[in-house]
């Protein structure tokens, strides 16, 4: 990783800052138990307002943060995101937040059951750099959305952005219902420390196990929104170039630095020529250069490219064959001076390469061969859950076989990513890639503590069945409801 970009005195400072804040808002959570709807609503309206208003000034770090952010990567992977998830929690929280009824025994009448939803207190959100505002803010809205307040802890690596933020929500929120931190891994460590009420999580399934360890000394719940190795498996009877059509923006979007990126393709052997084929038609109808295109992102800093460099280098000793595609110079495949990579093809990749066996978190992509589809099926079984799986065919047959023998965060049918931005669906990961949601109502329920309530009215019958035991009516309590 690349060095701190901040001092230890910053650190420090930071540090000392964070405890003050942590301490205010889990005072004023303790007397402000339940928020009403409105002031939930509100406070989304406003932090939308907020972002709309802050938005040339986050396009603007990001670039600067990335070296290069196409502004198009941006508005689409932070603030339309963002954007749209705010009006999806302002149309339903009143739905959310209404006690649901539930059933009560025949035993137990006459009475009546409910969930009660209320706010858990204080959430930490620890966001990551590859898109710092939607993953900020994303679960920044869930939070408000069931009553919480929050500290969300920037990546050190995007500082620029992490300054228009704190202006952002200082615009909006008092430090006792919302506040901002930065700096690096000390204090990242710190806030995974603090007694959360619930501590969200998003970054390499490495850190992950870190923030869980460190988060079960304060037996703090975690949300942990990972990556890995996310497939996409091409069916035997879809056309290739359609399926290329179908998965390309996923895996160029960001220049691949995208959690649920695609990360490696499976295809039928016979057609991995024409796969190839296909991907370099579409990538240069999509990018006419890159190295100067100002449509393509930018790897975030040197650490970060000179490991993905390392990939190919160790992916092409080992024996794989390695395709740039980009018009310039298929020679070339990097330019260092501006950290940019086009989009990079790797065919006959083996388990022993690093490419097979890292998350790879940026423009190069492995295709592997498969005999028949079951072989590909269990190809993705025998490895770690992936958080995503893109399955490219039009088979409603195939389409049931790979969601009932798969596991996986989510599933996307003839496309990739897109599920992610469906509000009303939850996303999250499984086994490696990560546990829990924080999307839409899902979330919602994550960061609330689903009360149980049974209310007696003024009739109540639980005396007939009090001790001495052996009465006509426990015989027949036993009779009637233990068989």
């Amino acid at each position: 990783m690349a060095n701190n970009l901040y001092s230890d005195v910053y650190d420090q400072q930071e540090i000392e800052w964070l405890d003050q804040v942590f301490v205010q808002q889990k005072k004023v959570s303790q007397y402000e138990y339940f928020p009403d709807a409105l002031t939930r609503i509100n406070d989304i309206q406003l932090l939308k307002n907020a972002l709309l208003n802050f938005e040339s000034q986050l396009l603007k770090a990001m670039k600067k943060d990335f070296g290069h952010r196409s502004e198009d990567d941006a508005k689409f992977g932070d603030i339309l995101t963002t954007v749209l998830s705010a009006k999806y929690a302002i149309k339903h929280i009143k739905r959310w937040m209404k006690p649901s009824k539930r059933h009560v025994g025949v035993l137990f009448q006459p009475a009546k059951a409910q969930v009660f939803y209320q706010p858990l207190g204080v959430i930490g959100i620890i966001t990551p750099w590859n898109y710092p505002v939607f993953l900020a803010l994303g679960p920044l809205i869930t939070a408000l959305s069931a009553g919480n307040r929050a500290i969300i802890k920037m990546s050190e690596y995007t500082p620029a952005t992490n300054k228009v933020m704190k202006e952002l929500i200082g615009s909006v929120f008092s430090i006792d219902k919302v506040a901002v931190v930065d700096g690096g891994a000390e204090v990242a460590a710190h806030f995974s420390s603090l007694k959360f009420d619930h501590l969200i999580f998003t970054g390499s399934t490495a850190v992950g196990r870190k923030v869980m360890s460190s988060a079960a000394k304060n037996l703090t719940p975690v949300t942990l929104e990972l990556g890995g190795k996310s497939p996409v498996l091409i069916g035997e009877n879809i056309d290739v170039s359609l399926a290329a059509e179908r998965f390309i923006l996923a895996k160029t979007l960001n220049a691949g630095q995208t959690c649920v990126a695609p990360d490696y393709v499976l295809c039928p052997e016979e057609k991995i020529p024409q796969l190839v084929n296909s991907l370099h038609k579409q990538f240069n109808q999509m990018y006419a250069e890159v190295f100067d295109n100002v449509d393509y992102s930018a790897i975030i800093n040197d650490a970060q490219f000179n490991r993905l460099q390392g990939l190919l280098t160790d992916a092409q000793e080992k024996g794989a064959k390695i395709y740039p595609l980009k018009v310039e110079d298929n020679a070339q495949y990097h330019d260092m001076s501006k950290r940019k990579i086009p989009l990079t093809l790797i065919t006959a990749p083996e388990d022993e390469m690093l490419v097979m066996q890292e998350e790879i978190f940026g423009p190069l992509l492995p295709i592997v061969g498969y005999k028949n589809f079951q072989e590909a099926i269990g190809y993705i079984n025998e490895r770690s859950k992936p958080l995503a799986l893109y399955l490219m065919s039009f088979d409603k047959n195939i389409q049931q076989q790979v969601i009932k023998q798969t596991k996986a965060g989510g599933v996307c049918i003839n496309d990739a990513a897109l599920h992610v931005a469906q509000d009303d669906l939850p996303f999250g990961g499984v086994g490696d890639s990560g546990m829990g949601h924080y999307h839409g109502q899902e979330g919602f329920l994550a960061l609330s503590k689903a009360k149980p309530i049974f209310t007696r009215s003024r009739i109540s019958f639980s005396s007939m069945v009090f001790p001495p035991y052996g009465k006509k009516i426990h015989h027949l309590i036993y009779k009637l409801f233990i068989k």
